[in-house]
């Protein structure tokens, strides 16, 4: 049963992580989750990369948040919230790092000069990976901090979701203090020593000595920081591969959706992390609620002219819609077998337009998660 799979996610993991291409309706979907799961009595954050202006503005999110915010009460108390309880944030990049710094820097001097610097408001453009590294350092730190039971992270679409998964390797690789020294005066010996000297005089020519010497300066203030900060990356990579994180692929029946979800699939299965299955959207394949014409005959009179030739016409229009529930359960039932045996493939209810607002997020959490 689908809502089963998804409900004992929602209440079992610390960290459930939404990928796919864009436009599947990812972001509704896993503020949909995280309802469930503060629907089920959970402290559930949401975390979101760009939501649709009005569901941003039905779960309380604002541009330039500094933190996570609460729902209000009349929101908690229309979506059915009565136990648990629901934040959101829209992630801020430079929030997430200048609060790294500050827990990572030796002291607090140091963490005002790397946050001071004029290369610290450019650090994401510097260091490949940096931007999507404090996804998922937002990601470890919050799930880590004891506020929250269950976080449901949105990723960027499918194109940068790759990146947010080899973030943690990246910086981990940009630390590497046998590199950075190279940039440093007076770090290094012998042949290194050579390098540096190099290195010095590229840069110098390249960008100018003032550029070289405000970049050493900025290295050297993270100095000391470099092995926390490696130590922190491995305990994400940790926490993403662990039983507590579960992974899932929103994708549509549009061709190209599902090409980037089975890519993902693959590279999710290449990098040791936690499948739990896909979740497709915007599909046929439910019908509850859905009123058959045979149905309509038995309630109306058939024997009149008008009914009979509307009847006739809603036979035909059911037909088209039969075709495709019958399509995309066909599609259900390829992926429920390209899955292992510890994951599934689930569909959502069909909703109709877009949804962003409370309301419905509340029936797509119940459609979904919800036994």
């Amino acid at each position: 049963m689908p809502a089963a799979d998804l409900h004992t996610l929602v209440t079992t993991k610390k960290v459930i992580v939404a990928c796919g291409a864009g436009g599947v309706g990812k972001t509704t979907t896993a503020a949909a989750l995280a309802l469930a799961g503060a629907r089920a009595g959970k402290k559930v954050l949401v975390l979101t990369i760009d939501p649709a202006k009005r569901l941003a503005q039905a779960l309380g999110i604002q541009e330039h948040m500094r933190h996570p915010t609460p729902l209000s009460k009349e929101v908690l108390a229309e979506a059915g919230i009565t136990d648990g309880t629901l934040d959101a944030w829209m992630l801020n990049p430079d929030v997430v790092f200048e609060s790294l710094v500050h827990r990572m820097a030796p002291t607090k001097d140091q963490a005002e000069r790397v946050l001071a610097s004029r290369l610290f408001r450019h650090l994401s453009e510097l260091v490949a990976g940096m931007q999507e590294y404090t996804a998922a350092e937002a990601l470890y730190e919050l799930s880590t901090s004891g506020r929250y039971e269950l976080v449901v992270l949105d990723t960027p679409p499918a194109r940068n979701a790759l990146d947010f998964l080899e973030a943690p390797g990246k910086l981990a690789r940009f630390l590497d203090e046998r590199i950075i020294t190279l940039f440093l005066p007076g770090t290094a010996r012998g042949f290194f020593k050579k390098a540096q000297d190099l290195i010095g005089t590229v840069f110098g020519k390249v960008f100018g000595q003032e550029f070289f010497a405000e970049l050493q300066e900025f290295l050297a203030a993270f100095t000391g920081m470099f092995g926390p900060m490696r130590a922190h990356a491995e305990g994400v990579r940790k926490l993403l591969k662990s039983d507590d994180a579960a992974f899932l692929l929103v994708t549509s029946p549009d061709q190209a959706a599902l090409d980037d979800a089975r890519f993902f699939r693959d590279r999710i299965k290449t990098m040791g992390l936690p499948f739990a299955g896909f979740i497709l959207n915007r599909s046929w394949v439910r019908t509850e609620g859905l009123v058959t014409p045979e149905q309509l005959e038995q309630s109306s009179n058939p024997e009149l002219p008008a009914a009979k030739a509307g009847l006739a016409k809603l036979k035909q229009l059911a037909q088209l819609e039969l075709g495709r529930v019958k399509r995309d359960r066909e599609l259900l039932a390829q992926l429920a077998a390209e899955v292992p045996a510890t994951a599934f493939a689930v569909a959502t209810p069909y909703l109709g337009d877009a949804i962003e607002d409370v309301k419905g997020l509340s029936q797509l959490a119940h459609g979904i998660a919800e036994p």
